[in-house]
């Protein structure tokens, strides 16, 4: 029987202590360390291991000898998360999907594993019974005979029967509820996330099976548990959006086979998510009239197109201090925004109000909708509407000259599909653009903010 050791960890970023410490030299916070086992005398072989697919023994290789077959990466039906991951899901690796409570995120990995019919797939839950998963499978509306459940928390038993099943995906749902007996620290502490993210990164490795790891977040929208666990994993995926609204977006915040830029949306219906494979339609109001302080914007979220709806409220400040607010959009960029609308348009916002909104729930950080932001702004300052017909795609810069972005032709394709009448960009985009691919809607090209102003208000 080996001695009991025990450690000190912070319940923050993970880092280790011989003795308590009150603040963390790693991460800065305090009254975080919290003592932990981290080995109790139990031998980490006494379980049996899973039995592998591929061999363990491997030699050094030079890229030549490196072959790549072409099943490397295993098709997805959800074609949101195919895209999202980097065009499907590749053999041997470690997803990690995080989201607040009750966002869907056990709803869309069991709607995937329901999809897949031709793969033996066994989903571990270690929050939910059988009865709640098979009541949420009826629900979907969807069946599998390759789908098996298994409600267990134990490291141990689960890859007993892993060993018995060799399933072709493996779901653990989450893994702040699956403890190991190598430490004796309790569920969800730091060291059991990370001996149990090492033990099941090593299965995946070894037999080249995916495996999906549901984690839960903090208060501060961060993933629960140690920063390692998010250099351990080959993709991070983020579940975004409001209980209260019915749209949900999956990013990619870490992905070693793919863009990080991707993008996924979905509705959440009775009948679990549904794939939105046009999302400019869902994400601009239809409005019977209109309305001051809304632009169209056009963006890129990787290689998809967006048009988005930029709503602005500019009113007259109540306290001493106006008041700078915004939703779905960087605060800082905001600012600078209306600097260069008072240095160099001669608008008086300094004593004014401003709140911006992205419509929709979705965050948007490209530039190119600023020319969209500044029009929503002066629309509602001067409580003049922008034609709904509209859209905006350009980047403003700090002297009010309008910049050029990326995949313009994409941009203005989108724009033109769903009928708007006119796109205002950039003049030095105008380059190897060919108008007349898109003869039923007007380019305009702009090089100053003065000159859309003087288009859209006279």
């Amino acid at each position: 029987m080996a001695k009991i050791k025990t450690a000190y960890f912070c319940q923050n970023c993970g880092a280790q202590s011989a003795k308590w410490i009150g603040n963390c030299p790693s991460c800065g916070e305090w009254n975080t360390y919290v003592e932990e086992v981290i080995n109790a005398g139990i031998d980490k072989n006494q379980w049996d291991k899973p039995i592998d697919k591929k061999p363990s023994i491997s030699k050094p290789q030079t890229l030549a000898e490196i072959s790549i077959t072409q099943d490397h990466r295993m098709a997805i039906p959800d074609k949101e998360l195919h895209r999202v991951l980097g065009g499907g899901l590749v053999y041997g690796s470690l997803v990690l999907m995080g989201g607040e409570p009750g966002i869907g995120k056990s709803t869309l990995l069991l709607q995937l594993a329901l999809k897949l019919k031709d793969k033996c797939v066994l989903y571990v839950s270690g929050e939910e019974s059988e009865q709640q998963i098979k009541m949420r499978a009826e629900r979907l509306g969807l069946k599998s005979e390759q789908l098996f459940v298994l409600t267990e928390t134990s490291l141990q038993n689960i890859f007993t029967h892993i060993q018995k099943l060799t399933p072709d995906l493996l779901i653990i749902d989450s893994i702040q509820t699956v403890h190991t007996d190598v430490i004796e620290s309790s569920p969800g502490s730091v060291s059991q996330i990370r001996e149990c993210a090492s033990e099941l990164l090593r299965y995946a490795k070894q037999t080249a099976t995916p495996v999906f790891l549901i984690g839960h977040i903090t208060k501060d929208g961060l993933l629960a548990g140690p920063k390692v666990l998010e250099h351990m994993v080959d993709t991070v995926l983020q579940f975004e959006g409001d209980r209260h609204h019915v749209y949900r977006i999956l990013r990619a915040m870490k992905n070693r086979f793919g863009s990080t830029a991707e993008l996924g949306i979905y509705e959440m219906q009775g009948a679990g998510l549904r794939e939105v494979s046009n999302p400019s339609e869902v994400l601009i109001t239809h409005r019977d009239e209109a309305l001051s302080g809304v632009a169209v914007a056009a963006t890129m979220e990787g290689i998809r197109p967006l048009l988005i709806e930029v709503q602005a409220l500019v009113s007259s400040a109540v306290y001493g201090t106006p008041q700078r607010t915004a939703t779905g959009f960087d605060l800082r960029r905001l600012s600078m925004l209306l600097a260069v609308l008072e240095k160099r348009c001669g608008f008086r916002l300094g004593a004014k109000d401003v709140f911006l909104n992205i419509a929709g729930g979705i965050r948007v950080e490209d530039p190119a909708i600023d020319l969209a932001v500044i029009c929503a702004v002066l629309s509602s300052n001067e409580d003049l509407p922008v034609s709904a017909k509209n859209c905006f795609t350009a980047e403003v810069g700090l002297s009010g000259e309008i910049r050029p972005v990326t995949r313009i032709d994409q941009c203005i394709s989108e724009a033109e599909k769903l009928g708007l009448e006119k796109v205002f960009i950039s003049k030095y985009n105008l380059k190897g653009l060919d108008k007349k691919r898109f003869p039923s809607i007007e380019i305009i090209p702009v090089a100053k903010v003065e000159e859309v102003f003087g288009v859209l208000f006279g």
